[in-house]
């Protein structure tokens, strides 16, 4: 990987799994192994389309699976600023200028360029939305989470166990801790999650919201580095905290919000789109802890207090 930053990128998924797209087949999921595939990596999109506050960008690529499966398919993404009267009507809040903002929203569009189709037997590709942040010490991701539902609340061992000293789960949501120090990633299965997510950085007080589609009853993939678990049983929200690897070594530091679509089971010239968005907020405090209570559920002063 080649971890330049930036505030929205896409991958394709899955990462791992028996039908990742990140390790070659046969390799043994490692880090070692662990590849980003070329074409998000670092290869150019062609810009298809240009105005003020609007750009649309496509790719056609080929990408090769866990079984050995080649998925030829093209990627459409259109990218556009919001205005503040958007963010309001999209999140269902009120704010004035004591607020400063800035938010985006992007439509990704995947297409099967192949001759057959993609189904539970060759394995699916997803979209993958990941949001790369600076972390602080002050830093804390939030993720909303349905807690009367019935079945698995997150995925937390990722890449091993989270220490209790990082993640809590309150009232119905997780927090998670955002300094870039400790590598782990959580996840959210599509039945238990909410269509948002967040982040606040109380060092430097910017409010982060993430809004995405999400099927409630869609089949999600497993993204987890390894192959003994059901492949069509993984989450539709991420949360990563970067940190040193076992080498000593690190990628960023960063951390990441993140959202993906269903498995895209498409027939050949089948189509299908993922929305995800991109909220800042930063100045007053009270009509920041309004944002966090209306769209996150819980205060900025809980937030904070999370792992003092």
């Amino acid at each position: 990987m080649n971890a330049y930053g930036g505030e929205d990128r896409l991958w394709l998924g899955p990462e791992g799994g028996k039908f990742s797209i990140f390790f070659r087949p046969r390799n043994e999921m490692t880090f070692p192994h662990w590849h980003t595939p070329t074409a998000f990596d670092f290869e150019p999109w062609t810009l298809t389309m240009e105005l003020e506050n609007k750009v649309s960008l496509t790719k056609s690529t080929q990408v090769l699976n866990y079984l050995g499966v080649i998925f030829s398919l093209s990627v459409v993404r259109d990218i556009e600023i919001l205005e503040p009267d958007s963010e309001r009507k999209m999140l269902s809040i009120n704010f004035d200028n004591k607020v400063k903002t800035v938010a985006f929203t992007t439509k990704n569009t995947i297409i099967n360029t192949g001759r057959y189709g993609w189904n539970e037997k060759v394995g699916a590709p997803c979209l993958w939305n990941l949001d790369m942040f600076t972390p602080s010490p002050g830093a804390v991701i939030v993720v909303p989470y349905d807690s009367t539902g019935t079945g698995k609340k997150a995925t937390t061992d990722y890449f091993g166990k989270i220490s209790p000293d990082r993640l809590k789960f309150a009232n119905k949501v997780i927090l998670f801790k955002a300094d870039g120090k400790s590598r782990g990633k959580i996840g959210v299965p599509p039945f238990r999650a909410k269509n948002v997510a967040g982040s606040y950085d109380a060092q430097n007080n910017v409010l982060t919201i993430i809004q995405f589609d999400i099927d409630p009853k869609g089949t999600y993939l497993n993204q987890e580095w390894r192959t003994d678990r059901p492949p069509f049983s993984g989450d539709a929200v991420n949360a990563y905290n970067d940190g040193p690897l076992q080498n000593g070594t690190q990628m960023g530091p960063f951390f990441e919000l993140e959202s993906v679509s269903p498995a895209a089971f498409l027939k050949p010239q089948e189509g299908m789109s993922h929305t995800h968005s991109v909220f800042h907020f930063t100045g007053d405090k009270a009509e920041l802890n309004q944002i966090a209570l209306k769209v996150l559920g819980i205060s900025l002063q809980d937030i904070q207090a999370a792992f003092k």
